[in-house]
């Protein structure tokens, strides 16, 4: 185990810009399908990826603002 809790990396800007590179990862791969399939499911998740960006960019402003106080 390596003493970390999903606590301790919250509000880590590595963690949140790492879980956005994934997220972004995920996008292209979703476009690349709806692209292929024109599948409305697709789309769907295309819609909560962006939703999820959204919650981690402000956690993101969140923690540098954090780090300056």
């Amino acid at each position: 185990m390596s003493g970390f809790s999903k606590s301790s990396f919250e509000g880590d800007p590595v963690q949140i810009v790492r879980t956005i590179a994934r997220i972004s990862q995920m996008l292209i791969e979703l476009r690349d399908e709806y692209l292929d399939q024109h599948r409305d499911d697709a789309l769907d998740q295309i819609e909560r990826r962006i939703q999820e960006l959204q919650g981690l960019g402000e956690q993101l402003r969140a923690s540098r603002e954090n780090d300056t106080e």
